[in-house]
Parts: structure tokens; sequence; C-alpha cells
């Protein structure tokens, strides 16, 4: 799912496009205990509570694509009887209505979810009828070919709310709060089926995780069966470590800053998609040979790149490069320019000593105050 395609849906979350039709779910104490369940007909509940769960949903389609939003495909064995593309598949087909499956499902996450406090299993059920689009990219109401049926799923903390003093407005004095258990927004969740190209796409789900580091990977081996991608920060070391070990004598300024110059440049020409830019394993050693890397350099990338991230590993443009702009890090002096503009600092050799050579123009600032150039 790209951004407009996550964005359509999440939009379906609010009061006045609302086609939930069933929410369910349970408690568990940090035992693993489940202290209670419930099923209710979603706009059943109160106006307050319904508004509070909107915000619970919303959450879980909130954050970065190939960060906290990741696209996931099911492996085909996940998708034969008794696979967990499977199972889900039921548990959305039977609209959250079969207690037996739904049991299972709490079981299977309470059994692989290690949490030390309380925390909420929350399931939604809704149908969304997807309008046809013009050529103008206008909603047409009236031109539905599909219904989207789909279930989302919510982890969320439960704590203790801080102890605070509150205003009792009828007796007109102070008194010590009442510590209430809070639900807080959800750790991770899914939706499933993906809403690809605008349509129900059961080989595939959209995975949220609040912590992009975090993606909790024992839950979705055992409750999906997805392949998870390499979380962002592990994204960001990797790439590095085959920049480094693939260039190595040859990993010089000039090089790296080519490298830069050229993710800057895919970001740019991609600014407008709706997809988030990736890199393949071609197009990464594409950036090396563009910079200027020999047959050598580009065969230890080969090697590499088997050993530390896969055959079929992708590298989110967001996850690998400070696309915002261009640092270089000495243990003492740190230099930030804008992006487009890395071709401001050179690497030149002064009185024998390698220096940045960073060109001055009428307008510098030490601390706050302008100063003069004679």
């Amino acid at each position: 799912m790209n951004k407009k395609e996550i964005a359509e849906i999440k939009k379906q979350l609010t009061p006045d496009r609302c086609a939930i039709s069933r929410i369910c779910g349970c408690y568990v104490d940090g035992e693993k205990n489940i202290i209670t369940s419930f099923r209710d007909t979603f706009l059943a509940l109160s106006e307050e509570e319904i508004f509070k769960y909107f915000e619970i949903f919303r959450k879980t389609l909130s954050g970065t694509v190939g960060k906290n939003l990741l696209n996931m495909e099911f492996p085909l064995e996940t998708e034969k009887e008794n696979g967990t593309q499977y199972h889900l598949l039921a548990l959305r087909e039977s609209e959250l209505k079969d207690d037996a499956l739904l049991n299972r499902f709490y079981q299977e996450i309470t059994q692989s979810f290690y949490y030390p406090g309380n925390y909420l299993i929350l399931l939604i059920h809704g149908a969304y009828d997807v309008p046809g689009k013009a050529s103008d990219e206008l909603e047409q109401f009236d031109a539905s070919d599909e219904v989207y049926t789909y279930m989302m799923v919510c982890i969320c903390p439960v704590s203790l709310a801080k102890p605070a003093l509150s205003y009792d407005a009828r007796e007109k004095c102070f008194h010590n709060r009442i510590r209430d258990w809070v639900v807080e927004m959800p750790l991770f969740g899914f939706l499933f089926p993906a809403f690809n190209d605008r349509s129900s796409d059961i080989h595939s789900l959209l995975y949220y995780t609040k912590d992009g580091n975090d993606l909790h990977e024992d839950v979705s081996d055992r409750i999906l069966g997805c392949r998870l991608p390499l979380a962002a920060s592990d994204q960001k070391d990797v790439f590095t470590d085959l920049i480094e070990d693939s260039l190595g004598e040859t990993c010089d300024f000039e090089t790296v800053q080519s490298i830069h110059m050229q993710l800057y440049d895919i970001k740019e020409e991609l600014k407008d998609s709706p997809d988030p830019v990736s890199l393949s394993r071609s197009e990464v050693k594409n950036l090396l040979e563009m910079a200027g890397a020999g047959a050598e350099q580009v065969a230890r990338f080969d090697e590499r790149f088997d050993e530390v991230a896969g055959e079929n590993e992708q590298f989110l443009l967001s996850n690998i490069a400070s696309t915002r702009k261009f640092e270089v890090k000495t243990p003492d002096v740190v230099i930030h320019v804008s992006p487009d503009r890395s071709d401001l600092i050179e690497e030149r050799m002064i009185d024998g000593r390698r220096c940045l050579v960073i060109p001055v123009t009428d307008e510098v600032q030490v601390n706050g105050i302008r100063v003069r150039h004679e």
C-alpha cells in the first residue's frame, strides 16, 4: 500500500464515513492471563467511546511507509489449510462472530507476545464500498466495483494513570485522583487484507509498529508468518557496512559524496510518487559503479550483499540516506550543508595536511553574530 491508499482507508475511520460493523477484544495482564473479553456492534457504543477508538485505529495507519508501516506478503505455504494466512482469512470472513476463532487468535498472541505489563488486543471488522475514480481523480460513488472487507488488529498497552490531584466541581475542592487503568496508543498492529491498487489483496497485509526499530518479530512470525524486512536502523547499518566493505581503501570523500548526490537525485526525481522509494540489489550496485567503483569492489559488493542482506532485500531510501542534509563528521567538528549543495565541501591537501575546504561568502554568522571579512 502506498501513501494515497493508506490515506483512503484512514478516511473511513471517522464518524461521518464509518463502515465498521463489529469490535471485539480481550484484556491481558502481565502474567499472560486473559482477564476479560468483549464483542460489540461498533455503532452501539457511546459517542465518546467511538471517538477514542477511532484515535487508536487511525494511529495504526500512521507513520512513515517503510519504517512504521510495512507492506508484507504471505509466503505460499501460509495460504494452505492451517497456515497463518488461512486462519486470518477465516477470521475476517467470520466477521468476528466466531468465538472459537477469536479465542484461538487471542491465545496465539498471548503465547508469542512478551510484554511486562497489561495490554489490550483489539479487533475490528469493516466494509468499504470503494468508489470508482474518474480520469481527473474525482471519486464516483455511484460507480463502485468492489466492497473492500477488512479487519484491523491493534495491540495497546494498558497502564495506570499518573497520580495527581483533581478538582471536584460538586464539592469545589481538590482530591487525590483515583488512578484508573488507561489504554495507550498501539505498540503494533496490522490491516488485513492489504488495500493494493485500491482493491483487496488477500496475499498481503499492512503492518504497523510504533517503533520502526522494534518489529516484534516473535509475534509476526507466529501470527502472520510473513517475512519481515530489516528494521529501519538495521537497513542503515547494513547499507553503511556494504559501502565501506565493498569500497575498502577506495572509500574516499569524493566517492561517498558522489553516492550521496545520486541518492538525493533519486529522491528529487521521485518526490511526487505516492510509493516509498526503495533500492534493490542491482540499484545499489549501480550507485557504486556510477561513483567509480572498479570490478574488484563490485565483486566484493555481490559477495557481502548475500552475507548481510539476502538476495531479495530492498533498502528504503528514507532509511539509508540523510536526504535532508549532507553531514561531515570528525571527532571534534560536525559540518551540515543543504543536501543539494554537498559540492560546497571539498577535500584538499594544504601544507601537507588533508583538509576540508568550504568557500566563504559575505553572509557568515558565528553563534548568531555576523562577521566581516577583510
